[in-house]
């Protein structure tokens, strides 16, 4: 990210709990996908789990960019 982006960002979790907390749990999310991608091989279970997590880490940033339409209008 450009240093832009991680101010714009700073700024929106100063202003907004909702975007804070949906922006802390999009950075975990993010730790867990990397942690199974450093697997050689996911189980059937671990698949499963990491496309929820994709989808999860996904709904929290869609809300997140809909906070910050709603915010610049």
């Amino acid at each position: 990210m450009e240093e832009h982006d991680l101010v714009q960002i700073q700024r929106l979790c100063d202003q907004n709990a909702r975007f804070r907390r949906l922006f802390e749990e999009h950075m975990i999310l993010e730790k867990q996908l990397a942690a199974m991608d450093q697997k050689p091989y996911l189980t059937p279970e671990e698949e499963f789990e990491r496309k929820t997590v994709q989808k999860l880490k996904l709904a929290g940033k869609d809300e997140m960019i809909e906070i910050c339409r709603f915010l610049k209008e």
